[in-house]
């Protein structure tokens, strides 16, 4: 845990909160803090700065709060993901939450198993939970905001042209003869497949669109270690 994410409810006064549960159990077991610690933390959705262990008890900790700065600035770029299985999302949400992105479209498709949309993973709940663990990684305190729309050509034709206004649109498709370009300096709208790609007509619609297919070289990769490789690309640090 590189960051204790504070929430509203935790605060005991205007300066004091008090942690229990998961974060507890972490912080005892995994950070081995001990009374007096100095702690990052941040507010979720507000500033980060530090804080300082005062009592460290059975169940509980108390800090003492200091909380000042901005947290990281978000990466320019909006994920319109197709649906992967469940247990990839997971770790697709905490990878990408890690990275800065902040909005996420997850989208149906024709390969997407109807299946998928019925999993506990995508009740807000426990997206939070996923994108909560991201940000505690990378010291960021804002949640992406995810949206997830079940009718492919409808999303595509009628409010996708409106995201992606005034950005660079890109489909990831491994049967194009372009190159995913790299260290792009404006804002980018990326688009990936579920695995085994979109088919054909999804990938000509999301062309009348405005998004231009591109590829990233001979190997075929797993959705979740593709959009990793694409936006370590696209924004390299």
């Amino acid at each position: 845990m590189n960051l204790v994410i504070i929430k509203k409810e935790d605060f005991i006064d205007q300066d004091h909160v008090i942690l229990k549960g998961r974060r507890f159990r972490h912080l005892i077991s995994v950070n081995k803090v001990v009374k007096k610690d100095q702690l990052a933390c941040g507010l979720l959705n507000g500033k980060v700065g530090t804080g300082c262990i005062t009592i460290l008890s059975d169940t509980f900790i108390e800090m003492e709060i200091s909380l000042e700065n901005d947290p990281p600035a978000p990466l320019p770029l909006t994920l319109v993901l197709a649906l992967p299985r469940p247990k990839m999302l997971k770790r697709i949400i905490q990878s990408v939450t890690s990275l800065g992105v902040k909005k996420i479209y997850l989208i149906n498709s024709w390969r997407v198993e109807k299946s998928f949309w019925q999993s506990p993973v995508l009740q807000d709940d426990c997206l939070k939970k996923d994108m909560i663990l991201g940000l505690e990684q990378c010291r960021d305190t804002i949640l992406p905001r995810v949206y997830k729309k079940r009718f492919f050509t409808r999303f595509v034709k009628e409010e996708l042209p409106l995201i992606s206004k005034n950005s660079l649109c890109i489909t990831a498709h491994p049967k194009s003869g372009k190159n995913c370009p790299c260290g792009v300096n404006q804002p980018t709208t990326l688009v990936m497949g579920p695995e085994g790609g979109f088919i054909d007509i999804e990938v000509e619609t999301l062309e009348k669109a405005g998004f231009f297919p591109c590829h990233i070289g001979k190997r075929i990769l797993k959705v979740e270690t593709a959009v990793i490789y694409l936006i370590s690309r696209l924004y390299p640090a």
